[in-house]
């Protein structure tokens, strides 16, 4: 599978990537970092890579995360896997994922209850459009909102 054209997030989105923006920007967040994670190909790496990212964030004593992906098919056991480490670490995740009509990751866990799908085609597939398929500032704005929530249900444990 892999990521197609309409998944694909350009230079340019990466410039002015509203899901920075809007967390950025919101007085309730503070932003520590951004940890860019890639996704290998192997599966003991795979589920290394979710890990690591997990036990950094918990080192960084991270209140919440937000997972985003621009990819989809085998993206998804790192995707699932890393929300299921920063869960087990207390930490609340919601995420950002093109599903499409499939709807549903290749892999299942318990910890991907708040990823919102970023698929804009009336058809729910990824098509030859570039960036069609990518994070706006409404999808930024409902997954930090999501975030939020979380986060205060996790404080009042």
């Amino acid at each position: 599978m892999g990521i197609g054209p309409s998944t694909k997030e350009t230079s340019l989105h990466h410039f002015r990537d509203p899901l920075l923006d809007v967390v950025s920007s919101d007085e309730d967040l503070d932003l520590m970092g951004i940890i860019i994670v890639g996704t290998p190909d192997d599966n003991t790496d795979k589920l290394l890579v979710g890990t690591r990212a997990a036990v950094w964030a918990e080192a960084m004593r991270a209140d919440g995360v937000i997972l985003s992906s621009d990819g989809w098919g085998n993206s998804d056991v790192d995707f699932a896997n890393t929300a299921e480490q920063m869960e087990i670490r207390g930490i609340p995740v919601t995420g950002l994922k093109f599903s499409g009509t499939v709807g549903q990751f290749v892999v299942e866990n318990d910890h991907l209850g708040e990823i919102l799908d970023i698929n804009k085609s009336e058809e729910g597939i990824e098509t030859d459009v570039l960036g069609e398929n990518n994070v706006t500032e409404l999808d930024a704005k409902k997954v930090t909102a999501m975030l939020k929530l979380k986060m205060r249900k996790n404080e009042k444990r």
